[in-house]
C-alpha cells in the first residue's frame, strides 16, 4: 500500500500541520479523526488495515488530517469566541490547503469527507458548507449541535457552523442543486449516544429535500472503533 506523511507551516494556523495519505488512486476520501484526535489515528486504530482492500485496487484514496479540537472546541482555556473563531482558521485550512492538495494528488471529481465521533462532525459540517469542493459525507456516530461545548455563547459564526441551526433555515437554490448531486451517510447504533442527534439531523435534512441515508445498526458498543471500522468497509 503507497503511504505518504507530509508535514507543512500554515500560516493560517500559525503552526506545522502533518497528514497521511493512503492509497495510490480512486475516490479521495478526507479523513478527520475523533475528539481531540491526530492524524494517525485511523491507521492506529485498524481503521487503514479495515479498507485496505479497497485501498489497494484504488477504489479509495484516505487523506487523514490533523485537528485543532484541543484548541478550539476543547480549549477551556479561552473565552468561547476565541474557540469559534480557531475553529474557522482550521476551516480555513483544509478548504484552503488541504483540498488543493488532495487535487494535486488525485482528479477524480468525487470527494468525500469522513469523520466517527467529533469528526462526524467535522465531515457534515465542511460538506454541507461546501458542497462545490466536497461531494458527499460519511459520518458514524457523529455529533452536530456543539452548543454545550461553548457555555452558552452564540453569535453568526456558531450558527453557521452547527448544521441542525443553519440548514432548517438554508433557502439558497444553488446548496440545493449541489446536494442532490451528493452521498451523504449517516450511520449509527440503537445503543449510541450520539443516536438522536442523527435522527434529529435525517429529519431535517428530510424536510429539506436532501437525498441521504440514515443507517441504525444493531450492533453492541456502536460508538466504538470495532463498529465503525464495518461501517467504513460496509460504506465507503
Amino acid at each position: 500500500m503507497n503511504r505518504e506523511y507530509h508535514k507543512w507551516w500554515s500560516w493560517r494556523l500559525d503552526r506545522d500541520m502533518e497528514l497521511l495519505v493512503f492509497g495510490h488512486a480512486g475516490v479521495p476520501v478526507l479523513v478527520f479523526p475523533s475528539s481531540q484526535g491526530r492524524f494517525f489515528e485511523y491507521e492506529d486504530r485498524g481503521l487503514v488495515g479495515a479498507v485496505a482492500h479497497k485501498i489497494d485496487r484504488g477504489e479509495i484514496q484516505l487523506f487523514c488530517v490533523d485537528s485543532v479540537d484541543s484548541e478550539s472546541w476543547y480549549n477551556r482555556n479561552v473565552p468561547p469566541r476565541w474557540r469559534i473563531a480557531r475553529h474557522i482558521q482550521y476551516e480555513n485550512y483544509l478548504v484552503e490547503e488541504v483540498l488543493p492538495f488532495i487535487r494535486l494528488k488525485n482528479l477524480d471529481p468525487h470527494l468525500v469527507a469522513l469523520g466517527a465521533s467529533f469528526g462526524g462532525y467535522h465531515a457534515v459540517n465542511i460538506a454541507l458548507r461546501h458542497p462545490d469542493r466536497i461531494t458527499g459525507f460519511l459520518s458514524m456516530s457523529g455529533a452536530f449541535d456543539l452548543s454545550n461545548f461553548l457555555g452558552g455563547y452564540y453569535d453568526q459564526d456558531v450558527y453557521f457552523n452547527m448544521p441542525p441551526h443553519y440548514l432548517p433555515n438554508l433557502s439558497d437554490p444553488w446548496f440545493f442543486d449541489r446536494y442532490r448531486t451528493h452521498t451523504c451517510i449517516l450511520a449509527t447504533g440503537w445503543d449510541d449516544h450520539c443516536l438522536w442527534q442523527n435522527q434529529n439531523l435525517s429529519r431535517i435534512m428530510g424536510e429539506k429535500g436532501i437525498p441521504h441515508h440514515l443507517y441504525i445498526w444493531d450492533a453492541f458498543n456502536a460508538h466504538d472503533w470495532p463498529t465503525w471500522a464495518r461501517m467504513m468497509n460496509e460504506y465507503l
